[in-house]
Parts: C-alpha cells; sequence; structure tokens
C-alpha cells in the first residue's frame, strides 16, 4: 500500500473511531461513562509544504531566557528556532528536528510549535499520530498548557496536561502525566504505557486524551492506559473550565530525559501526520 492510500485509510479510521469513542473507567468495578465525540472542530493535517500554518502555529524561539527560564526551567540544552531546518511541513507532515550544531550560543537546535492564542478549547478529544525520533538525551513531547494570557496565573497553577512525553533511549515506552499545584515536576501525576510489539521511533501511533470535567483519560492508538481523576491528584484540581492549547516539540537534554551520549545520532526528527481536536455535539 502507498503511503497516500495509506494515509486516507488511516486518516478515516481515526474518524469512525471518534464516532464511537468510550470513555470509561480504568477499574473495572467501577461504573462506566459512556461519551461519544462526533464534533471535529480543529484540525491540521499538513497538507501544504512549507512553514507550518501562521493561522494554527506559532513558535516558542530560544534557550528559555527571554522568557525567564533558562533552559526551559528543565536544563535543556537546545535552542529553538523557526528555521526550515527545525521545522517544516512537507511530504503530507510536520517534521520537527533536532541538530547537534553551535547555535546561539548552544550545541543543538530543534522546534516548539503551539496553537497558543490561536486555538484553545476546554474538554474533548486531543489527538496526534506521530513517529518519535530515537536516541539518549532525546525528549519529544505532545502537551497542553492552561491560557496564561491574563498573566496572573502562572505554572503549574495553570495546568499542564502531557498526552506524550517519550525519553530516546526508551523507543517502546511513552508516559501521560498531569501537573498543578502540589503535583509539579518530579512529583507529577503520570503513567507510562509500553508497546508489547513495534517501537515508537519505526512506526506512526496515535497519541490522545479524551477530558472532561473530572476525569482525563489517556490513549496510544485505541488502548486505554491511564485514567486520572481529581481523586489521584495531591492538591487542587485545575482542570476545570480553563482553555488549554497544544503543544508539540523535541527538547534535547534536559531533566527527564537526560543528556544526549556519544552515541546520540543527530540529527533526529519527529513526524506528525495529523493532529486534530474533537467536542461533544
Amino acid at each position: 500500500m502507498n503511503y497516500k492510500n495509506k494515509k486516507s485509510v488511516v486518516s478515516k479510521y481515526a474518524f469512525l473511531l471518534a464516532l464511537s469513542l468510550t470513555i470509561v473507567s480504568c477499574n473495572p468495578d467501577e461504573e462506566q461513562t459512556v461519551v461519544t465525540f462526533t464534533n471535529l472542530v480543529w484540525q491540521d493535517n499538513f497538507s501544504t509544504d512549507g512553514a507550518p500554518s501562521a493561522n494554527s502555529w506559532t513558535y516558542d524561539i530560544g534557550d528559555g531566557t527571554a522568557q525567564g527560564i533558562p533552559g526551559w526551567g528543565n536544563n535543556e540544552l537546545q535552542y529553538y528556532t523557526d528555521r526550515p531546518e527545525n521545522v517544516v511541513v512537507e511530504d503530507g507532515m510536520l517534521k520537527i528536528t533536532a541538530i547537534q550544531e553551535p547555535y546561539m550560543g548552544a550545541g543543538y537546535t530543534s522546534a516548539k510549535i503551539l496553537t497558543k492564542g490561536l486555538f484553545e478549547q476546554t474538554y474533548g478529544r486531543f489527538e496526534a499520530r506521530i513517529k518519535l525520533p530515537w536516541g539518549q538525551g532525546l525528549w519529544p513531547a505532545f502537551w497542553m498548557l492552561g491560557d496564561d494570557s491574563g498573566g496572573s496565573v502562572v505554572w503549574p497553577q495553570i495546568g499542564e496536561i502531557d498526552i506524550m512525553e517519550n525519553r530516546g533511549d526508551q523507543p517502546t515506552v511513552t508516559h501521560g502525566s498531569v501537573h498543578g499545584p502540589g503535583y509539579s515536576g518530579g512529583s507529577a501525576i503520570t503513567k507510562s504505557y509500553e508497546l508489547t510489539d513495534g517501537r515508537f521511533d519505526t512506526e506512526f501511533h496515535v497519541f490522545g486524551i479524551e477530558w472532561g470535567p473530572n476525569y482525563i483519560n489517556y490513549y496510544v492508538d485505541d488502548v486505554l492506559y491511564n485514567q486520572i481523576t481529581p481523586a489521584d491528584v495531591t492538591g487542587e484540581w485545575v482542570f476545570n473550565d480553563n482553555p488549554f492549547y497544544m503543544i508539540l516539540n523535541v527538547a534535547v537534554g534536559g531533566s527527564f530525559s537526560g543528556n544526549p551520549n556519544a552515541n546520540t545520532v543527530f540529527p533526529q526528527t519527529m513526524y506528525v501526520d495529523y493532529v486534530r481536536v474533537y467536542s461533544r455535539d
């Protein structure tokens, strides 16, 4: 099957899946709640070559110093750019590439794009079909932050939902987490999912959440592997009512993944086939 046909089949599958998705408790002894998501409200299929659409995405640029968080608050080593070497749409997908090179005082470059100020939503299904990079010290992520445009509320009070995080030297494991007041950083509420067949860096997988007022359910493909509720957090539940925006990036180094070593091969690319958001009718 050629790529275009394969992509069409996958897209149809994802749409049909969205029509019939159920939100269920991870505990089979608890009552199940069924919610269907039939309303596709936002998508980017990355069908136009060039820079990511300015109607959908903006950029974080730099090493975090200008934002008051050098190393982006995580001891990261990369300088984020908007150069096509680091972020580009081509061949029907988004490509975010981490490069080992001296640039603006950093030893690596990469990219971080976000929908802040362009698209934000409270509750729904958020998903992306992604093939990950590989190697020690790489930290690809698909995640969300609460709207902080007012400036009076800052992280972790705004809330963070990590739909997918990966340590590049663990190509079969992904992590889903939430951060909030009292459960941020190394104290985040998290769970991992491990593939029993295949790797995240050699094939595409769909990473998604279904988020409602009192739950966040985590999926890899059609597998529900975690549910986080207010009862699971050690502080305030900050995932009600506030709209969140989406982020895609590949970090290099940092407290989560560790730093690259002599065996890490660069450049490394994260490929994103699509990003989609659904809501209830």
